[in-house]
């Protein structure tokens, strides 16, 4: 078949199949170098979220790692559960909740150093290609929000 009859919905053209299934491939990866520190992929996010900056409130945490509240709740139910995480009402704006690590938390940081080398090692890819990567994701997560966003206002008007 030449190129200008490929069919534009062959299952291997599209971009949310190849994200899909990359999605799954590299979780899979993840998933029992983060068993031992008693995180799934989720949590993992919300740690290295916290790692970064602690305390933040829960919308903060959501922004960041692009979850919305009702989804993110348990994920910080479990994390305190775990004692790796504090969960408290702000002092300045009591509709505000504040996560915060604890003494576990931030001690569990020194044991994840340890993961993103070992998922190079495991994909077998250059950190060149990873950055690569990184760059054109980023662009098309935004370019979807972007998307996302126009679509809501655009229904929010009919």
């Amino acid at each position: 078949m030449a190129t200008a009859d490929v069919d534009p919905l062959a299952l291997e053209r599209q971009v949310c199949f190849a994200l899909a299934v990359a999605n799954r491939s590299v979780l899979g990866v993840y998933r029992p170098l983060l068993e031992p520190l008693g995180l799934t992929h989720p949590q993992y996010l919300v740690m290295l979220a916290l790692w970064g900056r602690s305390p933040m409130s829960v919308r903060e945490i959501g922004e960041a790692i692009q979850l919305d509240s009702p989804t993110l709740s348990p994920l910080l139910k479990r994390l305190e559960a775990a004692d790796l995480i504090t969960r408290r009402r702000s002092e300045t704006d009591e509709r505000t909740l504040v996560v915060e690590l604890t003494t576990a938390g931030a001690e569990l940081r020194t044991e994840a150093l340890d993961i993103p080398p070992a998922v190079v090692a495991r994909l077998g890819v250059t950190l060149t290609d990873l950055a690569e990567l990184h760059n054109v994701l980023t662009r098309v997560n935004a370019a979807a929000r972007r998307a996302e966003s126009a679509t809501t206002r655009e229904n929010s008007r009919s």
